[in-house]
């Protein structure tokens, strides 16, 4: 076998030799179940005020890549230079092993509805494709990656203080929520989904999260404020039990936004989207009066979904400058002591040592980040099951094969 950099050039060489200077990414105009997700109409885009039920398979994939055709979004300005992302030619060489069974990335493709997987190195893309004919230049829908974006929204403005400390309650940001639940949570306790207030998440018509979207943007829609009040009963001590709640995520980007004066999509722009050289705008959902969905609903290119989790992955720094404080990373991706969860401040992490951390929303969104080889995985997918856990394990094995197969020695049981 041939030593990792010898073969790296002799990859570089073969593919500048085949492709030129770049490779450049795939586009495939089906997928799994093409006929299914609308490709005779053109992956038509649901007409605008469709409600839950009348969202067919077919909506999914028109939905999920041109979600601001669907809503009126608020655009997220980025810079007027892109940070540079370079290609490696030739082609990504990964085999993985799932359910007593050898692999590949073409296979994975064929096997998950996925509408565009990007895997990169650094500032190098890796591998990049997309299907039922998406393209490029669309935005994508991230679901719960949003908030992410919100937690290191919280981190930036700490660091501008304009949030005093993590210790201090909601009311002091929000006083509309003093007497509330919610108004007298402190703020460490909502980052790790640690509130103590109860919220039902099951991605069910009658849910909680359906019950907070309807107060949002619903048609009788009652405004942030009053969409967050209608969870007030607390089930435990702030702090001490994990429990997965999008109402967290909506009152942490509450906060940020009364802490700062402006709407958190200005913000985003401000302090992450065109310090980080996104390539293109992204845009963000919001309530009539300007509040942000800050648990859902941002829209941006694959790349530049990558050159967020490349920042995450470099301890907070991209594009020649600190985006994000170095401490600030590294005390979000640590577990909160006592709450035994694999997650940190509104962020996955994987448990395992060496650990890496991931964005995750529902239908198979995600972007995994390995801090020790600054590899990236970005999927977006139009899974028909809210959480899969069949899918969500497959896409484990394919990134923890790309880990320790190219990454170094020792990387998930990798020898040389």
């Amino acid at each position: 076998m041939l030593h990792r950099p010898l073969r790296l050039l002799a990859a570089v060489l073969c593919g500048a030799a085949a492709l030129g200077a770049r490779a450049e990414p795939g586009f495939a105009p089906d997928g799994p179940q093409a006929a299914a997700y609308g490709q005779a109409q053109g992956y038509p885009v649901p007409p605008p005020g469709t409600k839950r039920e009348g969202l067919k398979q077919e909506h999914y994939v028109g939905l999920h890549s041109h979600y601001d055709q669907f809503r009126p979004l608020r655009e997220v300005p980025t810079s007027a230079t892109p940070s540079p992302l370079s290609r490696v030619p030739g082609s990504l060489e990964l085999t993985y092993q799932h359910e007593g069974r050898t692999h590949t990335l073409a296979d994975y493709l064929r096997r998950h509805p996925v509408t565009g997987l990007l895997i990169a190195r650094d500032a190098d893309i890796l591998f990049e494709h997309y299907q039922y004919g998406r393209q490029d230049s669309d935005r994508f829908l991230s679901h719960s990656l949003a908030k992410t974006i919100t937690g290191l929204l919280v981190g930036a403005a700490l660091e501008d203080r304009a949030i005093r400390s993590l210790d201090d309650p909601v009311s002091a940001y929000v006083p509309e929520l003093a007497g509330t639940a919610y108004g007298a949570t402190p703020l460490h306790a909502l980052l790790p989904m640690a509130s103590g207030i109860g919220f039902r998440e099951t991605y069910q018509p009658d849910d909680d999260v359906r019950r907070l979207i309807d107060g949002l943007i619903g048609p009788s829609a009652m405004g942030a404020v009053a969409a967050v009040r209608q969870f007030d009963s607390r089930v435990a001590e702030p702090g001490r039990v994990f429990h997965y709640s999008s109402a967290d995520s909506q009152v942490l980007g509450m906060v940020v936004s009364r802490a700062v004066g402006m709407p958190l999509p200005d913000y985003f722009s401000r302090r992450l989207w065109a310090p980080l050289g996104a390539e293109a705008n992204a845009a963000w959902d919001a309530d009539a009066a300007g509040d942000a969905l800050s648990f859902c609903c941002v829209v941006a290119r694959l790349r530049d979904w990558a050159r967020l989790g490349l920042m995450i992955a470099h301890d907070g720094r991209w594009n020649g400058r600190q985006v994000v404080s170095r401490p600030w990373i590294h005390e979000a991706t640590t577990p909160p002591r006592g709450l035994g969860a694999n997650y940190g401040y509104q962020i996955w992490l994987s448990g395992e040592t060496p650990r890496y951390y991931a964005m995750r929303g529902i239908l198979g969104q995600a972007v995994l980040i390995d801090p020790i080889t600054r590899f990236v995985l970005v999927q977006t997918a139009v899974n028909l099951n809210p959480n899969d856990p069949g899918a969500s394990a497959e896409l484990t094995a394919l990134w923890q094969a790309l880990l320790a197969q190219h990454g170094p020695p020792g990387r998930f049981g990798r020898t040389w």
